[in-house]
């Protein structure tokens, strides 16, 4: 029997004679956990775990829980008689949309593995796929697969099954049987790199969304030893913009041209949506460029949508969109419900990672932008300016956003921005329009009071 070591934050350590390492007495048999000051636990268990090892290879899998965020960390260490073979790390979570039997749509959220087995990993080798296979008792399993070609190894599918004749996961499900989602990726990454993306990566397909984020994975390891050389997934490669231009004068005998900055280049405009079950309830096309003052120097970021995570939720009075990427932790869009019938955007949230690595954090929630009436969407073409803060403002272009009321997925009439502007002048005009009779009026008053007062001094 191969022996499994996993570190657990809080734990001094817990050796396990098997696959499995889980917070959750229920799941861990056969551990024996101490805390960091060498006591046992106040719970006072010894358990005993009865999975069997994988034949010619050590298996380590350590899963938390996270309390605020609904996921689990993973980390895998398969070794060979070279030593490790396949080491993966890293966090996901997915949500299953399913019909009941009452005709509603219920979504399951799969963050809290019990029961869980590992069977069928492998290393891989010239001839064979390498491959991590996680199962949740019955109800769900996770597999992905690598291959290996020349000097590189690639990250190929990603497939989910699951079964919802499992009432406890899915309980009132109107469909029983299994159901397997396949995500072809296919990515290339050099043979003794190891793979990292902190970044959210999102995956949907029909019903089923997948998150990961935190990844750091080698397949085919070389020489029993992970690399330390990383090869960057797109999503965390820093975007490259362009910052605001400072000249200094310097005196010179001869006259040069005067210099001028270098313009900031328009974003980009991206689509954005968020599903409630298998129905589209918010919808956001926009351009965005963030703009950062700190100690009197500019920062200006503009939102790659090819390289942005969205996700959201909706509720009957709120709705949110979050966007994040490699240089914005989120960047939270919160919209309203105000008068029964009007929405607006009221709150934004944002928290961006610095280039000396520090954070920066704002958030104001009593804004008023962006009102339309519900059922309808709000769209405004020309640029406009959110300020969020003394220091922090959004510049967004060609912006079109409907929180509320979608239907089948596509934009309603929209109210658009220039009607605002038409709102504001109209009194304008007609107090210009009012002022000019009355002007006109007392004119022909006193021309008519000049004529009446000559004809008296002629008489």
């Amino acid at each position: 029997m191969t022996r499994a070591e996993a570190a657990i934050p809080g734990f001094l350590r817990a050796v396990v004679g098997g696959h499995l390492c889980f917070r959750f007495p229920r799941v861990c048999e056969g551990v024996r956990w101490l805390c960091r000051s060498g006591r046992r636990l106040p719970c006072g268990i010894m358990m005993r775990f009865g999975l069997s090892p994988l034949s010619g290879s050590g298996l380590v899998l350590c899963c938390l829980l996270l309390g605020a965020v609904q996921s689990y960390a993973l980390e895998l260490n398969l070794k060979d008689s070279k030593g490790t073979c396949l080491f993966a790390k890293w966090e996901m979570n997915f949500t299953v949309s399913y019909e009941t039997t009452d005709k509603t749509f219920k979504t399951v959220t799969i963050s809290e593995p019990h029961n869980v087995t590992y069977n069928g990993s492998s290393c891989g080798d010239d001839q064979s796929s390498a491959k991590i296979a996680v199962q949740f008792g019955s109800a769900v399993s996770w597999n992905v697969t690598f291959t290996k070609e020349a000097s590189y190894y690639f990250i190929d599918n990603i497939l989910l099954s699951y079964n919802t004749s499992d009432n406890t996961t899915f309980p009132g499900a109107a469909n029983k049987g299994s159901v397997a989602v396949n995500s072809s990726q296919r990515v290339k990454v050099p043979l003794n790199d190891i793979f990292r993306c902190n970044s959210l990566l999102t995956f949907k397909v029909d019903s089923v969304v997948q998150n990961y984020w935190d990844v750091h994975l080698q397949a085919f390891v070389q020489n029993g030893t992970v690399s330390k050389e990383e090869f960057v997934c797109e999503e965390d490669k820093p975007v490259t913009t362009v910052a605001p231009i400072i000249h200094s004068t310097v005196p010179s005998p001869t006259t040069t041209p005067t210099p001028t900055p270098t313009a900031i280049p328009t974003p980009k405009v991206g689509n954005y949506s968020v599903t409630n079950g298998n129905a589209t309830c918010l919808l956001a096309t926009m351009g965005l460029q963030l703009n950062l003052t700190e100690e009197k120097v500019s920062f200006v970021l503009n939102v790659n949508p090819t390289t942005t995570n969205f996700t959201g939720s909706c509720q009957p009075q709120t709705a949110q969109l979050r966007l994040n990427n490699s240089q914005i932790k989120y960047l939270d869009f919160i919209f309203a419900v105000k008068s029964e019938n009007r929405f607006y955007l009221k709150e934004v949230n944002v928290s961006m990672y610095m280039a000396n690595g520090s954070v920066f954090s704002t958030a104001n929630n009593n804004l008023s932008f962006w009102d339309a009436p519900l059922g309808s969407s709000y769209m405004c073409n020309k640029e406009q300016v959110i300020s969020v803060s003394r220091m922090f403002q959004i510049n967004t272009f060609n912006l079109k956003v409907q929180p509320f009321n979608v239907t089948k997925g596509k934009y309603s009439t929209a109210q658009d921005c220039s009607a605002d502007e038409d709102n504001f002048l109209v009194p304008i005009a007609v107090g210009a329009a009012l002022a000019g009779v009355l002007t006109l009026v007392l004119l022909a008053y006193f021309i008519g009071l000049k004529r009446h007062h000559t004809g008296y001094e002629q008489f």
